[in-house]
Order: structure tokens, then C-alpha cells, then sequence
């Protein structure tokens, strides 16, 4: 496959300035006052995105994805390293970047068609499609220092996709809009993977880069610490850096656990449609803990069937080796196969002590002929 997009090498440095002069007078007064700090923002990152392939990049806030995304765009310079692109390229960056706010939305798609090397002419013949897919139709002609956070991102995602570029990077903006405008971005996202298009996707929710990469890069502190298949580098993303091996919950109590293994007392993780199920989790504990349980259900294509509540069931765990009996009592889903994300999280949902994605697959056998993923059983008659 070709290679759309090579990173080599790529650190990238600030200044941070302590002190800083305000005035020219100040500066006058006290020329050897302040002092400067270099900051690592990116530590000699490397990977390769190839034709037609769809990379989600997850880490924290400050973990260096939207500076090595502008790098890419070329908003940025690397301090050291080089980046080679291949083919037309779109960004949306953080919100409203590249908008003129005095200008109105019409004059921007313009302006931003110009900075992307498209004539008026080439914008003319696209317009309508802009105007069609933003639904800013009545707002086309307002200054956009009068938009809504949804509206920017409308505009600027409708001018993006229908560019046609052969690279789209989007940065974490698509988070901003509505849900049904988040669902109508997707389903462009999904065009373009059709097309064989090269995406760039900036964002924290795992669900979505479990839903449409096809692989997947983990940053931490400037530093690339995953990139593979989207499991693996969920699981690294979520056990090293929402909850590493050793971690601290709020009442600083430290724990060091892991969850082994999932095993059902039958032995098979066959069900079928309507019946019940019961499984195991087996969870060693170098200490005591207390905590909560919580699990996930996804399809085999990433989407999310059910998530326990993020506060989960209360579990008490001791030194050693600990079993957790999860029950269903019915599985409502049609067939299939269903993958079980388990894990152990702080007594107020927000610290994950301990993960494991993927822990179990089960398998639902279903004799009806319903599509779809859960079976509802209307009643269904006629008055």
C-alpha cells in the first residue's frame, strides 16, 4: 500500500516563559529579569499512515495530539524530525480555526477553499453542496463572529469533506455538534473509507475510534506509547493511562490489581437469544481494596450494546485472588457475536484502578428472522 502520511522523527519544542515583560518599559528596567523553560511538547514520534486508512490518535489533554495534527497541517513546524504528505489535504483544528470573524459564512468557504489551492471558480460548483450539508442555508450571509460553537463546526466540516481531499484530519471538533449532525459527520466519514480516503482522527471517546479506525495511536506525555490494532491500543490507553497497574484512587489508597481472566461454569460462552447467562471474573489483588465493578457490551463492529452504571456495583476485594460472578438474567440481543469489556473503577466512577478490553466474546444464537440487535417482541394488533 502507499504511504500517505510519514512521520519521522518529529519532536517539537516551546519556550515557556517565566516572568515575562509586559512593557517595553519593564523590559528597560529589568533587561536580565525572567527566565524561559524549554518544553517538550513531542518526543521523536514515528508512524505511517498508508492509503485509505483511518487512524484514531488518543491520549490526555496536553499529551501532544493537536500539536503533532498541526504539525501535519503544516500550521506548525517540528523543532526536529520531518513529516511527508501525499496528496490534497483538509483539516478541522480547534474550533474556528482559520475563520476570518468579521467575515461572513459565505466570504470563509471562500477563503478557506483559497488556502487549500481551489479557484472561485472550483468553490462556485460546490457551493450549494457546502451550504446543503452545514444547514447554515439562513446563516450563509451572517459575519461568523455571530455563530454558535455548533455552527462553526457545520461550516467548517461541510467545507472539509467536500473538497474531496485525499487526507482528512479532524481534530476532537466533532464533539461540539449535536448528535444527529455527529451521526451525519460519521456517515460522511464512512463515504470517504469507501473512497479509499486517508483519515487523521483526533478524539477522547473510544467508542468512536473503536467504531471506524482501522487502527489506533496512543500519545502521552509528547511520547508515542501505542499504535497498532485498535484493541491493543485501547487497552493500553485505558489501563496505562486512565489506570495504570499501580494507581492511586481519591482517598490515596494505592492499589495493584489486574483482571486475569473470565471463565463461565459451563465452559462456553454460547448463549441463546432470550436466555440466561452467568459468568466469572477472576481478579488478583496485592491489597485490599474497595472499589466498584463495571462492564461493557459492544458488537463486533464497536458499537456500544450496554455500559453499566460509571459508579458499577460495589466490590470488595482482598490480598490475593479474588472472583466476581456477573449474572444476566436474559439476553435480549439477536445473533451474534457480542465482545465484554470488564474492569474495576474508584468508589465515584472517575478513576479506573484496574481494565481489560475484550476480556470474553459471546456468542447468541437467535431462530427468528429479526435484523438488528436486540429483539423488542411488539405487541402488535389492529383496532
Amino acid at each position: 500500500m502507499t504511504t500517505i502520511i510519514d512521520v519521522e522523527n518529529v519532536s517539537k519544542q516551546f519556550k515557556i516563559h517565566h516572568e515575562r515583560h509586559q512593557s517595553l518599559k519593564e523590559r528597560l528596567l529589568h533587561p536580565k529579569s525572567g527566565s524561559t523553560e524549554l518544553f517538550d511538547a513531542l518526543s521523536d514520534i514515528n508512524f505511517k499512515v498508508s492509503d485509505g486508512e483511518t487512524v484514531g490518535i488518543l491520549g490526555h489533554n496536553g499529551s501532544g495530539k493537536s500539536t503533532l495534527l498541526k504539525c501535519i497541517c503544516g500550521v506548525l513546524k517540528p523543532t526536529s524530525g520531518e513529516i511527508r504528505l501525499r496528496g490534497s489535504l483538509a483539516a478541522l483544528l480547534e474550533l474556528g480555526a482559520g475563520f476570518q470573524h468579521e467575515l461572513s459564512g459565505r466570504d470563509n468557504v471562500y477563503l478557506y477553499g483559497a488556502m487549500l489551492g481551489f479557484s472561485r471558480k472550483m468553490i462556485d460548483g460546490i457551493f450549494d453542496d457546502i451550504v446543503a450539508f452545514s444547514e447554515l442555508d439562513h446563516f450563509i450571509d451572517t459575519q461568523v463572529k455571530f455563530y454558535s460553537s455548533g455552527m462553526y463546526v457545520r461550516l467548517a466540516f461541510a467545507v472539509a469533506v467536500n473538497v474531496n481531499p485525499d487526507i482528512l484530519v479532524v481534530d476532537e471538533v466533532l464533539a461540539v455538534g449535536d448528535e444527529r449532525f455527529q451521526a451525519k459527520c460519521i456517515d460522511r466519514i464512512r463515504t470517504f473509507q469507501e473512497e479509499g480516503r486517508s483519515i487523521l482522527l483526533v478524539t477522547h471517546n473510544a467508542d468512536t475510534v473503536r467504531a471506524i479506525c482501522d487502527r489506533a495511536i496512543v500519545l502521552n506525555g509528547g511520547k508515542l506509547i501505542a499504535d497498532g490494532e485498535v484493541q491493543d491500543s485501547l487497552r493500553i490507553f485505558r489501563e496505562y493511562l486512565l489506570g495504570s497497574a499501580v494507581e492511586h484512587d481519591r482517598t490515596g489508597v494505592q492499589a495493584n490489581i489486574s483482571i486475569d481472566a473470565v471463565t463461565t461454569p459451563s465452559g462456553s460462552f454460547e448463549v441463546r437469544n432470550g436466555a440466561g447467562m452467568n459468568f466469572d471474573v477472576e481478579i488478583t489483588s496485592e491489597s485490599a481494596y474497595s472499589g466498584n465493578f463495571v462492564m461493557e457490551v459492544f458488537t463486533r463492529s464497536g458499537l456500544l450494546v450496554s455500559r453499566s452504571d460509571a459508579q458499577g456495583a460495589p466490590v470488595n476485594l482482598t490480598p490475593g485472588h479474588n472472583r466476581v460472578s456477573v449474572g444476566l438474567a436474559q439476553i435480549p440481543l439477536l445473533d451474534g457475536v457480542y465482545d465484554i469489556n470488564v474492569g474495576v473503577v474508584d468508589h465515584h466512577g472517575s478513576t479506573v484502578i484496574a481494565w481489560r478490553e475484550k476480556a470474553a466474546s459471546i456468542q447468541v444464537i437467535y431462530d427468528g428472522r429479526e435484523g438488528g440487535i436486540v429483539e423488542l417482541s411488539p405487541s402488535i394488533r389492529q383496532q
